[in-house]
């Protein structure tokens, strides 16, 4: 009995001291770095994810959640915002709701979006604003953790504050907004992770602009409407835009596409960025979601371009609040836009016969005299705003083109590109038995490659084929990939040789590019003797090279190589596309 009364006098102690120190606890302050500074720092990653942690322990309606990995070692991060029920059961979310995902510090010297996301969800749970009740907002807090804990104040050379930040490049010098088709870095690999559970309607991507000088803080860079396409293309093109920068009038803020140009003056008219699938925005729509790049002015105070980040994201949920049924419905037509046996755009230019007026409010420049250099310098002066109409070149023509065929066919030895269907979700079946069937097949004709190295590639361009019709062998295990399925974009895309940011470009099949079998001259020019004597045509198509071709003439090398290649000797495998079509 004395035990028990100890007992329980030491209970009531310690529910008394925990009772007092709840009453004195200091209530957690959610103004952050940005408002403390008064508009002058931005918050570090471990202040970033603190803050989302403490958000969402105080408020129900937001969850943070560590998703995979990053190149730096620290998990990627995303927080939901959902005024409607469990944060993050997004199969839920998706019966009722539209979902807007905010990828923020892919660049983390563009530090903006990071705080105005932080602002903007703490307004929202706490009333300060109105909050959506069909719309679950979903962030990225700092999408390049490694370039973010790389701090330093003076890599951002034409950038006017805040006074520290991240750096570009990851923590493998990787630039991640050229990543997300070929998926060099574990931020990307996780990015797409994270983009097919969500499975956002609309996507921003928030950045900094680095290029001219003009009046706005604010620019918008939405994905290309010709390339997006259909209904869909047309509703960004004609009404999203529109109708986001009309709200952002009415609340003072002046917002322009994004200006287009290096080192002139915008006034002589710019065209629009093509974002191809290698940027975010290219990429979100191969699966039909609406996307923008957010674009502040470089030299436009912190504090201004913050607070303009969080008006524009703002003025967007409010869009999508207001056209969630319309949105829905456009993006579940747009699926039906591009079908097996029709053409689909590979690749882009400009329409010149087509194009916008924009009233640009920019300043005066003009060409100077370096007084540095001695070679003429651009030199702004802001003392000189203006108002003209400039041309902004906003519609793009298909350049080159292919039919869907109804399936690929990718042996199985190419892991590679297997493992990044897998990440993007890509149904596909393996071939149970050695089947023969009747394919097209690709031969590279040619192409080019850049001299220096871009984002650990040297990628190829303007590349062509030949396309055969062939009976091959197919084994047990090899991959067939229909294209009727959601990610019939991502594999044309990614497939097709031709195709800007296709996995050929990027290098996944270089080893087809190089001869594992030659010869030596001095044995095969008795050979190839042999060949031009049993083979007339031959004889006269070579002949024909020898009298026309100048350097092929005067190439005893070349001539060999190319009897070679005549030849049944010469590898069947050299440059053959080793992804075949069903037609």
């Amino acid at each position: 009995m004395k035990k028990f009364v100890i007992l329980f006098l030491i209970f009531i102690s310690c529910s008394d001291k925990n009772e007092q120190k709840n009453k004195t606890a200091t209530p957690i302050d959610f103004t952050t770095t940005f408002e403390k500074s008064k508009g002058l720092e931005t918050a570090t990653y471990s202040e970033t994810i603190t803050y989302y942690t403490d958000l969402a322990n105080k408020y129900s309606q937001i969850s943070i959640e560590a998703i995979g990995e990053t190149d730096a070692g620290k998990p990627l991060h995303i927080v939901t915002l959902n005024m409607n029920g469990k944060p993050n059961d997004f199969k839920t979310i998706r019966k009722n709701n539209r979902i807007i995902l905010i990828n923020n510090g892919i660049h983390p010297g563009e530090s903006d979006g990071i705080d105005a996301t932080m602002m903007l969800y703490r307004d929202i749970v706490q009333g300060k604003i109105k909050a959506p009740q069909q719309t679950v907002l979903v962030t990225i807090p700092i999408y390049n953790v490694g370039g973010s804990l790389n701090r330093n104040s003076g890599t951002r050379t034409n950038q006017n504050g805040p006074k520290s930040y991240g750096f570009r490049g990851n923590a493998r010098n990787y630039d991640l907004n050229r990543d997300f088709i070929k998926s060099d870095t574990k931020n990307s690999k996780t990015f797409a992770k994270i983009f097919h559970l969500v499975q956002p309607d609309v996507f921003i991507d928030n950045h900094v602009s680095n290029g001219a000088d003009y009046q706005y803080t604010l620019t918008h860079l939405f994905t290309q409407h010709n390339k997006l396409g259909g209904k869909l293309g047309n509703y960004l093109h004609s009404e999203m835009m529109p109708q986001l920068e009309q709200k952002l009038q009415a609340k003072s803020w002046d917002i322009t596409p994004y200006v287009n140009v290096f080192n002139r003056t915008p006034d002589a008219g710019f065209s629009q960025f093509m974002d191809s699938p290698r940027y975010s925005t290219g990429y979100t729509s191969l699966f039909n979601t609406l996307g923008m790049m957010v674009e502040t002015h470089m030299l436009k105070p912190y504090k201004q371009r913050v607070e303009g980040t969080y008006q524009l994201m703002l003025s967007l949920l409010e869009i999508t609040e207001e056209q969630g049924d319309r949105i829905t419905a456009l993006r579940n037509e747009q699926s039906k836009t591009w079908s097996i046996g029709k053409n689909y755009p590979l690749a882009w230019a400009v329409d010149t016969t087509k194009f916008s007026t924009l009233k640009f409010k920019g300043y005066e420049g003009e060409m100077i005299m370096s007084e540095l250099t001695g070679a003429k310098r651009l030199k702004y002066d802001i003392s000189k705003p203006f108002t003209k109409d400039v041309k902004y070149q906003n519609y793009f023509k298909p350049t080159t083109e292919v039919t869907i065929p109804t399936a690929y066919i990718i042996p199985q030895g190419w892991y590679n590109v297997i493992d990044l269907l897998k990440l993007n979700n890509v149904e596909f079946t393996q071939i149970k038995n050695d089947t023969i069937l009747t394919v097209q097949s690709y031969k590279i004709d040619n192409y080019k490659t850049r001299t220096a190295a871009y984002e650990g590639h040297y990628l190829h361009y303007n590349t062509t084929v030949k396309t055969t019709d062939v009976k091959l062998n197919f084994k047990q295990g090899d991959y067939m990939v229909s294209t009727n399925q959601k990610a019939m974009r991502y594999l044309l895309e990614t497939l097709e040789p031709a195709a800007p940011d296709s996995f050929f470009n990027w290098n996944f099949f270089d080893t087809i590019l190089q001869q594992k079998e030659g010869f030596s001259p001095y044995v095969w020019e008795d050979k190839a003797q042999m060949l031009l004597k049993t083979n007339p045509k031959l004889q006269i198509e070579y002949n024909i090279k020898i009298s026309y071709e100048e350097d092929f003439a005067n190439n005893w090398y070349a001539q060999l190589d190319w009897l070679h290649k005549q030849s049944g000797n010469y590898e069947k495998v050299h440059l053959q596309y080793p992804v075949y079509r069903l037609k």
